[in-house]
């Protein structure tokens, strides 16, 4: 589905598929990406680093989100900015959708 200048629900565009994490670039710029993340339950991204601050939205579902550290536990709605180069995970309790918008300065 093409959604460039249409209008619509972000949640819907990524899908849940059953013991993976599925991920869907929605805008990808020299400046910065948008992605869309899907995370089965139980499923996760291990501990890494990036260069550039991130801001993550979650979509629907619960995620815990560790950074340097620090558990942090978001719901659909809330929202965390990781900071570049902390360490930080992320572990999904439940199913969950996230929006990644990663800022390249």
């Amino acid at each position: 589905m093409d959604i460039v200048e249409k209008a619509g629900s972000l949640v819907s565009l990524v899908e849940y598929q059953d013991g993976s994490v599925v991920s869907k670039e929605v805008i990808k710029k020299d400046k910065g990406t948008v992605t869309l993340f899907a995370f089965d339950q139980g499923q996760g991204l291990s501990e890494h680093t990036a260069p550039f601050d991130a801001l993550v939205y979650i979509l629907d579902g619960k995620a815990e989100i560790n950074i340097s550290g620090n558990k942090h536990l978001l719901k659909a709605g809330e929202t965390i900015i990781m900071t570049a180069n902390k360490p930080h995970s992320l572990k999904a309790p439940e199913r969950f959708k996230m929006l990644l918008v990663m800022i390249k300065a």
